[in-house]
C-alpha cells in the first residue's frame, strides 16, 4: 500500500479498485427496503407531496437521536396530531397552536419549546420560499459550502420570536440541539442524514424530492457506527465524529463513486446498529462478513482465530 501523506485526503485510485467490489457486494447483499420499518426515514416514505415529505422528514431526523423506540412514538404521535398534510399544518401554525400540540411534551434533551422553534420555521420557510429546498439552496448559492448552506438553513429555521413562545410553553431548553447555530465543528449527523433522504433516489430507500441540489454534493451522516466502520475499512484514520471526520470519510467515499458517494450510507449504518458489526469484533460474524476482504479489524481477529485454533489442535 502507499504511504500516504499526513492529511488523509481520500483513497487513492489503487485502493479504491481494491474496496468497491466488496461494497458493491455488501450492497447487493442488504434488503435495505426491510430495514426502513427500523429507521426515521419510515415516517416521510408515509407520504407522497415532495413539501409534506420535507416537513415530516426534518421533524424525524431532528428527533432521531437515542434508542429508536422511543424516538418513533415521539414523531408518529406528533405526525399523527399533524393531520394527513404536515406542510399544511407548519404553513398555518402559530403560537397557540403550537402550544395545543406541543404542552408537555420532553424527549430527553428537548421540550416543547424546542420543537415549536422548528415547525414556526419550517412554517415560514414554506411559506416565504415555497419550500425547505429553495430555502436551503439560498444558503448554498450564498455561502459556496455545505457548511456554510446548513449553517444558513439552521440560523433561518431559528428565526422566531421566541417570547411568545417562552410565555406559551416555556423556555427552551435544546434547541441547539435540534437546530445547531452556529453550525460549529460537529458532524451535524442528523441534518446530513436529512439532506440525504432528500437529494438522493427515489431509489426505495431515499426520497429523492430535491431536484436542484446533486447527490455528489452530499457528505456522509456520521454517526458511531459509520466512523467505526469506516476506520475498519481505511476510509478514515481519524477518532472523532467531527465535520472534518465526515469531509474524510466522505472524500474516499467520492473514490468510489463521485456522482452519488453516500450511496453505502443506509446499509453500513444498519450494519452496525444490527449488531452484526459491534464495537468489539465477534470472530463469527467476520469470517462470514462480505466486507472482510477490505476490513483491517475483520481480517485481523480472523488471524487471531484461526491462530487459536492452530494452537488447540497441536495440543
Amino acid at each position: 500500500m502507499p504511504r500516504r501523506t499526513r492529511e488523509h485526503t481520500g483513497l487513492s485510485p489503487r485502493e479504491a479498485e481494491r474496496l468497491r467490489p466488496c461494497l458493491d457486494a455488501f450492497l447487493a447483499s442488504t434488503d435495505s427496503r426491510a430495514r426502513i420499518a427500523f429507521d426515521p426515514l419510515e415516517f416521510p416514505h408515509r407520504y407522497r407531496d415532495p413539501r409534506d415529505i420535507e416537513v415530516s422528514a426534518l421533524l424525524a431526523a431532528a428527533l432521531a437521536y437515542g434508542r429508536a423506540d422511543l424516538f418513533r412514538p415521539k414523531v408518529d404521535a406528533l405526525l399523527q396530531r399533524m393531520g394527513s398534510s404536515p406542510a399544511a399544518f407548519v404553513r398555518a401554525l402559530d403560537v397557540p397552536r403550537a402550544r395545543e400540540l406541543l404542552q408537555g411534551f420532553v424527549y430527553r434533551f428537548n421540550v416543547g419549546t424546542d420543537v415549536a422553534v422548528l415547525l414556526l420555521g419550517m412554517g415560514r420557510a414554506l411559506r416565504e420560499h415555497g419550500s425547505l429546498e429553495a430555502l436551503f439552496v439560498r444558503g448554498l448559492e450564498a455561502r459556496g459550502s455545505w457548511h456554510g448552506a446548513l449553517d444558513a438553513f439552521t440560523s433561518a429555521l431559528r428565526e422566531v420570536p421566541m417570547a411568545p413562545l417562552r410565555e406559551a410553553l416555556g423556555p427552551e431548553r435544546g434547541l441547539h440541539h435540534l437546530l445547531p447555530s452556529p453550525l460549529g465543528p460537529g458532524a451535524a449527523k442528523r441534518l446530513n442524514l436529512f439532506l440525504r433522504w432528500m437529494v438522493r433516489g427515489p431509489d426505495g430507500v431515499d426520497l429523492g424530492v430535491w431536484k436542484t441540489v446533486r447527490p455528489s454534493a452530499l457528505l456522509i451522516p456520521l454517526d458511531t457506527h459509520i466512523g467505526r466502520i469506516s476506520k475498519h475499512l481505511g476510509l478514515t484514520r481519524r477518532n472523532d465524529l467531527s465535520w472534518r471526520t465526515a469531509e474524510e470519510v466522505t472524500a474516499s467515499l467520492r473514490a468510489l463513486d463521485a456522482e452519488d458517494p453516500v450511496r453505502f450510507d443506509f446499509a453500513l449504518c444498519h450494519y452496525g446498529m444490527s449488531g452484526v458489526c459491534p464495537t468489539q469484533p465477534v470472530p463469527e460474524n467476520c469470517s462470514r462478513c462480505k466486507l472482510l476482504p477490505a476490513c483491517s479489524v475483520g481480517q485481523k481477529t480472523a488471524r487471531a482465530r484461526s491462530g487459536t485454533k492452530g494452537a488447540r489442535g497441536r495440543r
